[in-house]
């Protein structure tokens, strides 16, 4: 509850109850969330598909699970998303493991500007399209917001590539 209090703030300064922001040029899919894996993925069914998707969110990039703060990003997903919740999808592209990126609103809310606004995920610069992730983005690091509050965050592309070369 704390953590959905938290929120508040930022959801009113993103316009929360104003109508959830897809692009015109694509058809939005209704879906329904089966699962959400960590802060930036999730499986969703939608109407008229028997097996359900794997769902990338696009232009942002969360802490991996086994990274530091990875876990509270996928709980501030599964708050924003519950499991059996209506997500609008408004698809992109697909990414090389073949999951559909796309924007993401649930409840009213642009689930994209809500995790980078509340410090649970980080812009992915090399794909952001919305400049307002970026502004969202500065506002949560001079707040020290979610992961911003901890000692030098390490961006999840720098941290993959750190494993990798392991």
């Amino acid at each position: 509850m704390r953590s959905l209090l938290a929120l508040l703030p930022i959801a009113a300064m993103l316009g929360a109850g104003s109508p959830p922001e897809t692009d015109t040029n694509r058809n939005p899919l209704q879906c329904t969330v089966e699962s959400v894996h960590d802060g930036d993925t999730m499986r969703v069914r939608c109407q008229g598909n028997k097996p359900s998707q794997r769902v990338r969110i696009h232009q942002i990039d969360a802490p991996e699970i086994d990274q530091p703060y990875g876990k509270k990003a996928r709980d501030i997903l599964r708050e924003l998303c519950p499991r059996g919740s209506v997500v609008t999808l408004a698809e992109h592209s697909s990414d090389q493991y073949g999951r559909m990126l796309a924007e993401v609103s649930c409840g009213g809310k642009n689930v994209n500007r809500e995790m980078v606004a509340s410090g649970a995920a980080w812009a992915y610069e090399q794909h952001v399209e919305d400049p307002s992730l970026l502004t969202l983005q500065k506002q949560a690091r001079q707040n020290r917001r979610g992961l911003w509050a901890g000692k030098n965050p390490q961006a999840p592309w720098e941290w993959r590539r750190r494993q990798r070369d392991r």
